[in-house]
């Protein structure tokens, strides 16, 4: 990605807070595969720029499909009426034709117009004059999917945000459940929030189960703990029940079940070159919140690396079978439990 997730995050409340303020840059570049933050700074713009009572005259909200480079340009050359600025707000973009020709109006942009151009799930041609103009002119948010591994710590990031603490075991029950959607995270937080004592600062994996509706014992993340354990009886209770639930894909499982082996793989090769290094050597390699470092302690001397690529091999397989490859009568749920009782016996 091109910038850190943290260094996105760190911009982006600060467009926000400054338009809470009233401060505004004349134009904005919001763009990226997540729209998290693309939705999020367009919106406290579209708060704060104007008042109520002066956006029937002032406030123009499109969409690129709609419109096209020249009456963005004629919309955003006007001048405010009864009001210090006018807004003009181009979502879905990336949709618009002749998109680049809005450098035009980028280079000398009015200072009394508010120009947003939204994209959802694609980006300006950084090598193009749209975005070399508005990065020199105004705000460019670029906001790029995170990685799985990077989830959990965004969550205890934005929690933080929150005034809350979350509980490592929690920030990665919660990454589970919501994998990369950003948006999806904020909302299950909300909603969670009212629901919880008031007061609350501190937030456990059970107020993440009682409040956004999953459980731990039954899930993903748990089996691959009872996997790292090697503690067979709940690690194929686990994969019996994760099977059998009406929205169980094998695919996706056999997915988290590689990022886990992979990691343990990364971790055993790195001990075989450095058997005692670093925590933050450690925290790279895996990609996890330090406290599963104890986890990963065992499961590598539960799997050491011919072990591992043995589950990885064995991964490929069951996942051309969850796929529909030569499974016979087998049901999901068996599909499941095999291939946990497989990898248990590796």
């Amino acid at each position: 990605m091109a910038k850190g997730f943290i260094e996105t995050d760190t911009l982006c409340r600060e467009i926000v807070s400054d338009a809470r303020k009233g401060i505004f840059s004349p134009v904005y570049l919001l763009m990226g595969e997540e729209p998290y933050y693309v939705d999020m700074v367009c919106d406290a713009i579209i708060e704060n720029a104007l008042d109520e009572s002066e956006r029937d005259f002032n406030q123009t909200i499109c969409y690129g499909a709609d419109v096209n480079a020249d009456s963005v340009i004629t919309a955003a050359r006007r001048y405010p009426m009864f009001a210090e600025r006018q807004l003009v707000v181009v979502k879905e973009a990336q949709m618009m034709k002749g998109l680049e020709e809005l450098a035009v109006y980028c280079q000398k942009p009015l200072e009394s117009t508010i120009l947003v151009i939204a994209m959802h799930g694609a980006g300006a041609d950084k090598r193009k004059s749209l975005y070399k103009t508005v990065s020199k002119m105004g705000k460019v948010v670029d906001s790029q999917m995170l990685r799985d591994y990077e989830v959990a710590r965004w969550i205890s990031m934005y929690y933080t945000g929150c005034g809350l603490k979350i509980a490592p075991d929690a920030a990665a029950l919660l990454a589970e459940y919501a994998g990369t959607d950003l948006n999806k995270i904020a909302v299950e937080t909300q909603k969670m929030l009212k629901n919880l004592p008031e007061g609350t600062v501190d937030v456990t994996a059970s107020d993440i189960e009682r409040n956004v509706g999953i459980s731990r014992q039954f899930s993903i993340f748990e089996l691959t703990r009872e996997l790292s354990m090697k503690n067979n009886p709940k690690a194929l209770r686990i994969a019996a029940y994760i099977g059998s639930a009406a929205k169980f894909a094998m695919p996706m499982a056999v997915s988290a079940l590689y990022t886990h082996f992979y990691r343990i793989l990364k971790y055993g090769a790195l001990l075989m070159q450095n058997p005692r290094p670093a925590n933050d050597v450690k925290a790279k390699v895996l990609g996890v919140n330090p406290y599963f470092f104890s986890e990963y302690d065992t499961a590598v001397r539960n799997y050491p690396v011919k072990k591992c690529m043995a589950v990885i091999a064995l991964l490929k397989e069951y996942d051309f079978k969850g796929k529909g490859g030569e499974v016979g009568e087998a049901t999901p749920a068996e599909l499941m439990v095999e291939l946990t009782a497989k990898i248990l016996n590796i």
